[in-house]
């Protein structure tokens, strides 16, 4: 089996509502995705996702990955892309770095394995069944009684776990948050701080000392560096996500006592198959781990899933859902969905997520042999 061509779409993905995180200080109002899909001369074709959150979040924007897969192509076309650890040291030989411009390739190449195996993905990952992924709600920055609003209307979609976006240099304004939610939380339920970088280790510490929750705190400085520096003076457990991309970056902070947990991306770390071996690590020393992806559409999301649900439980926190903040749906019906606070992989072999060609309109690019 070959790659004989690449189909390459740009799809732009409003959201329902503009969201704020890292104390207020980034905003965001649509995403720009990019759609794969990756052709065999034997008739089987894979798809797959790259969508940045935005172009503040991370060193990531949507114009990089379609320049970058015009840059990989010539690398891809002809190989099998079954062989999914020569196709990516064909891809990191080509480009080197740039993980996010990988991502919807490695994902479309595992759809086509899937298919080919007859095997769904949580399968291939190593699961035995289509285990359900309790899924979290993402909480905007806002004062304390507009992020309890926002629990509280998550709480009634089924929502049984939270994501508060907190961080900035005021720290009462994030102690007032911090307890207020706190106290308003129902018993059954549960919230990560997610600071996105926000904090000075200094803010950091007085902060998370002058609280009473004991409740995870997400990346709360810019650095592995510094979030070390907090771990190591504060109570509570501590999520890494945005200094981490590289398997190295999570062997340093596993090093270093950085954190007992962390958030694996597939669209940040550079594909499906480079958060396989981040996911195993992080069972082997025993981390926590909320799995799921960057930005994108109902594929991007079931992508994640698929190896969220093919986590041990002991290890496995709760999953995000992007495409619920998006007001377009390029893939209705399809895919990993909200259900009572779960979601669930679907069993077709592959991904299990086929788009429809109209809905993504005209490709931007097409790449063949």
């Amino acid at each position: 089996m070959k790659i004989t061509r690449i189909m390459v779409w740009s799809l732009d993905l409003p959201l329902v509502q503009p969201y704020w995180l890292s104390g207020g200080r980034l905003k965001f109002e649509r995403l720009d995705s990019t759609f794969v899909r990756l052709d065999t001369d034997e008739g089987v074709s894979g798809w797959g996702e790259g969508c940045p959150w935005g172009t503040t979040y991370l060193p990531a924007h949507g114009p990089g990955i379609r320049a970058g897969i015009a840059t990989l192509a010539p690398a891809i076309l002809g190989r099998d892309p079954r062989s999914l650890r020569t196709l990516n040291e064909a891809m990191d030989t080509r480009l080197p770095g740039h993980l996010y411009v990988k991502s919807a390739i490695d994902m479309a190449a595992w759809d086509i394995l899937g298919q080919t195996a007859g095997m769904p993905l949580w399968q291939l990952f190593g699961g035995d069944r289509a285990e359900p992924v309790a899924v979290n709600s993402s909480i905007s920055t806002g004062t304390p009684e507009e992020m309890i609003a926002l629990i509280r209307s998550a709480s009634q979609k089924g929502y049984r776990v939270h994501s508060a976006k907190l961080g900035g240099h005021d720290i009462g304004a994030d102690i007032a948050r911090i307890e207020a939610i706190s106290a308003a939380l129902p018993r059954a339920e549960k919230v990560t701080y997610d600071i996105n970088r926000a904090w000075t280790p200094a803010v950091a510490v007085q902060v998370l000392n002058s609280v009473t929750a004991r409740d995870w705190v997400e990346q709360p400085c810019e650095t592995l560096d510094q979030c070390a520096h907090v771990a190591g003076r504060v109570a509570n457990p501590i999520m890494l996500d945005e200094c981490l991309h590289t398997f190295q970056d999570h062997l340093e902070a596993w090093k270093r006592g950085a954190c007992e947990g962390v958030k694996v991306k597939p669209n940040r770390v550079g594909g499906l198959t480079k958060a396989l071996q981040i996911r195993d690590f992080g069972v082997s020393v025993g981390w926590q781990m909320h799995i799921e992806d960057l930005g994108g559409s109902a594929l991007a999301d079931t992508a994640a899933i698929h190896l969220a649900a093919s986590t041990p439980e002991a290890n496995r926190l709760a999953s995000w859902l992007c495409h619920y903040h998006l007001s377009v749906d390029p893939v209705p019906g399809q895919g990993a969905r909200n259900d009572g606070g779960f979601a669930t992989p679907p069993s077709a072999p592959g991904l299990g997520v086929t788009p429809e060609v109209e809905r993504l309109g005209d490709p931007v690019a097409v790449y063949e042999v």
